[in-house]
């Protein structure tokens, strides 16, 4: 899958990440990760809620109270604010207005943009034991259970970052393929080209799927598409570990069994055994496979995403 494309790939993101100064202080969460490293890669389409229902900047603060699965955005000084019903039909409202984006950050902790994690108050003032999501958020995750989303805070992590860019350029790569017209062998196509990503992030949904799209001639094609689409994207949620990746580079280096000289097969082996104990990062056998897929082409690896799921410059496999 080519990733140098011209189309900028629309995020989601809060916009007082971007350096809005949108917050209840008039300040903001200005997060460089965002706007400096993505943002050259991806359009950064900013929301905030608060404003968005009218809220002015500075405004009295909120926060959750109640039960923490049902809780209701409240003012801190003045709890006859309840702006519960507004923040989640703004979720809803902007899930429903916006199909083109392929993915969500949001800022962590917030009571109207928190995915997870979120303090919820007791009605004496004491935080709760559990914790809860931010109205807008639980809204826009409930109303497209299938767009990535990921907190600014999470994405620190290499590991998850790689994670939630993996699922952006998946959901961009499929939302391509239905303005196109969905056909049988464009779906077996797409299931080819992603089939060693999904066996990194998770081998079961790898076999599963597979079977799903064996009788894909007697299956209506819509519903198919639709649940298979479902369950990939939630699979490639699960993280990638260096045993699952070194499952794949094997598979993949297997392609080359009758190509390479003795010492190249030997060194092959030799990085992949390092990049599993920890001792390279993913980067390293990544790069002489593609070394070596360029010397011996192979139709069916050089369409595979997993060698190139996301634009290089990212760097993302320099870490994991």
């Amino acid at each position: 899958m080519s990733c140098s494309t011209p189309v900028r790939i629309p995020i989601g993101i809060s916009d007082c990440l971007t350096g809005s100064p949108v917050r209840f202080n008039a300040g903001h969460k200005h997060s460089a990760l965002c706007t400096e490293q993505l943002g050259q890669w991806f359009d950064l389409v900013p929301f905030c809620p608060e404003v968005a229902i009218g809220l002015g900047t500075p405004r009295q603060p909120i926060r959750l109270v109640g039960d923490p699965t049902s809780p209701r955005a409240l003012g801190t000084r003045d709890p006859s604010l309840d702006i519960t019903s507004q923040l989640l039909g703004y979720g809803e409202a902007v899930a429903a207005a916006h199909p083109e984006l392929c993915g969500f950050i949001l800022m962590q902790k917030s009571p109207s943009c928190g995915m997870e994690r979120v303090k919820v108050y007791q009605d004496n003032g004491q935080p709760a034991p559990l914790t809860g999501s931010g109205l807008f958020a639980q809204a826009l995750m409930r109303t497209n259970p299938h767009l990535p989303v990921e907190e600014e805070g999470r994405l620190n992590d290499p590991v998850l970052r790689e994670n939630f860019i993996t699922r952006v350029m998946v959901t961009s790569a499929w939302k391509q393929l239905q303005s196109t017209g969905l056909s049988r062998s464009q779906l077996i196509d797409f299931h080819a080209r992603h089939k060693y990503l999904l066996l990194a992030h998770n081998p079961a949904a790898y076999r599963r799927l597979g079977r799903m799209l064996a009788n894909l001639s007697e299956a209506d094609l819509e519903q198919l598409a639709g649940d298979y689409f479902a369950d990939l994207i939630i699979s490639l949620k699960s993280k990638a570990s260096r045993r699952s990746h070194s499952n794949v580079l094997e598979h993949i280096a297997g392609h080359f069994k009758r190509s390479l000289a003795g010492h190249e097969k030997s060194e092959l082996r030799s990085l992949i055994e390092q990049y599993r104990l920890g001792m390279v990062p993913l980067v390293v056998p990544i790069t002489l496979l593609k070394h070596h897929l360029m010397n011996h082409p192979d139709a069916y690896l050089g369409r595979q995403a997993y060698l190139q799921p996301y634009p290089a410059e990212l760097s993302l496999r320099n870490a994991i």
